[in-house]
């Protein structure tokens, strides 16, 4: 069974992520691959449907320079600040072209992933029982339990082509640790077909750490790639906190779409994962001074 490469982003990106691909994007609040993204839309990637049970600043910018043409989502906005403009402009206006959404509830996508990791054809649960969004999600079906005569509803399972997920460390071998709040990593990368790991640094060995605290094993994984700094604005639990000022800043510069062409053109089109992600590293310096 193939393991883990050791790989720069560039080099994983060119190598696992496809025109036409279905892409999840996962973390929850903390560990977002941003520089993973920054490094798609460089490359230039198109016709993509990204998946994300929380898009936030990323998923922005991904739909914003024309990267996506579908977004599966549970949530969309700017956490704590307000809309995603890029994403809006993209569905009411069909800027920088039109974005197909299927929406569903977070249990929907969770269940989902499981469903995928397990290999299973679709989800089942309660939660949608009763409610409306079956009338604008033609993916949600009824379905009667064939012991109990419940009625119950289902979702198709979350595959996707790749995955991809930040994390602190991972070691020579490509096992991945994962530590502080986790959200559905574990199950994307197991649901998905090929899968990108972005670290805050690689590590000769995991010794020392209990084999439980392992996330992921290294022939769950395509490629490891080492970014420090690579999760900012987010944060990473042990290495930085969370970036503030940058989801305050980002309102006003995705509100119109020259002020984020140009911010996009300089932060992310003219420099590698390591200019962006730099800010990230300084920020844990900070906090560790």
């Amino acid at each position: 069974m193939a393991t883990a490469q050791i790989m720069s982003l560039r080099e994983a990106v060119a190598a696992y992520v496809k025109d036409g691909d279905s892409i999840a994007m996962e973390g929850f609040t903390h560990l977002i691959p941003f520089a993973a993204g920054h490094e798609i839309i460089r490359q230039k990637r198109r016709r993509l449907t990204i998946i994300r049970m929380t898009p936030d600043l990323i998923y922005d910018q991904l739909i914003g320079m024309g990267c996506a043409d579908k977004l599966v989502f549970s949530w969309g906005g700017n956490p704590g600040v307000g809309s995603l403009y890029r994403l809006r402009d993209a569905v009411e206006n069909g800027w920088p072209h039109a974005l197909q959404i299927e929406e569903h509830s977070h249990a929907a996508m969770a269940n989902a992933y499981e469903a995928g990791a397990a290999g299973l054809p679709f989800a089942v649960f309660r939660g949608y029982v009763g409610t409306d969004l079956p009338k604008v999600n033609s993916n949600i079906k009824p379905l009667k339990c064939p012991f109990t005569g419940e009625e119950l509803a289902a979702v198709p399972s979350l595959r996707p082509d790749v995955a991809i997920i930040h994390a602190q460390k991972a070691d020579r071998a490509g096992n991945v640790l994962i530590e502080g709040i986790v959200g559905v990593q574990k199950e994307a990368v197991l649901a998905a077909r090929r899968a990108i790991v972005t670290v805050e640094e690689v590590v000769e060995s995991l010794q020392g750490v209990s084999p439980n605290a392992c996330i992921l094993p290294n022939w769950t994984v395509s490629a490891v790639a080492e970014v420090p700094g690579g999760a900012h604005p987010s944060y990473a639990h042990g290495y930085y906190q969370r970036d503030n000022a940058f989801y305050k800043a980002w309102d006003e510069i995705a509100r119109e779409r020259d002020s984020f062409t140009a911010w996009m053109d300089d932060n992310v089109m003219r420099s590698g994962p390591e200019a962006f992600a730099a800010r990230g590293k300084a920020q844990g310096k900070r906090k560790a001074g």
